[in-house]
């Protein structure tokens, strides 16, 4: 029996509906793609359904009888829009730093499932009273937006107070870091574009 996190990911892939397309243009009926597979109507009948998921074995012997490799069930469909739904009681909540007593910040990956992803996003808390994050640098450019209380933005050397609903952007090729500004914990959306 496959976990529920298992299952879903293995329906993002839409196997079932990948093999009915491939069956339906080639004309075939399930009990045709069955005597050239060796497995039964109803077995791909539960596959298609996605009510089943087959194994990799049983998944090559469905890919030869098309003359496809298994990517073709793994990659994205370049006519289907990019769309992940990330629910937050699946993030991760991680600190910017494992094993520091006090991190600078911890951060959630708000599109951690999409594959190639052309930004990526983050809601970062901060609280009141750690210290600055090590100040970082990387190819693209940042746009943090803060949700509730203040933060510093320092961008190579010129430190940026914001508060709440303000945001800034600037090219993160430059030295950056974070820091709470104030009593209250701060939090806030990051988004990284490469």
């Amino acid at each position: 029996m496959l976990s529920e996190t298992i299952a879903e990911g293995l329906e993002h892939y839409a196997i079932g509906a990948k093999i009915r397309l491939l069956r339906q243009r080639k004309k075939l009926g399930l009990v045709q793609l069955g005597e050239h597979t060796g497995l039964s109507a109803a077995m791909l009948s539960k596959i298609e359904r996605g009510q089943v998921f087959p194994t990799l074995p049983t998944l090559l012997r469905i890919a030869l009888v098309f003359g496809i490799g298994l990517d073709h069930f793994f990659a994205e469909d370049a006519n289907r829009p990019v769309v992940a739904v990330v629910r937050a009681k699946d993030r991760m909540r991680l600190p910017n730093r494992p094993g520091d007593a006090t991190p600078a910040y911890f951060f959630e990956s708000l599109d951690f499932p999409v594959n190639d992803r052309k930004l990526e996003s983050y809601q970062a808390d901060f609280p009141a009273g750690a210290g600055a994050s090590e100040p970082h640098s990387h190819d693209g450019a940042e746009l943090v937006y803060v949700l509730k209380g203040r933060l510093v933005v320092d961008i190579d050397g010129e430190a940026h107070e914001l508060g709440e609903s303000d945001a800034i952007y600037f090219d993160s090729t430059a030295a950056h870091s974070y820091r709470c500004a104030g009593r209250r914990d701060a939090s806030a959306i990051v988004v990284v574009a490469a």
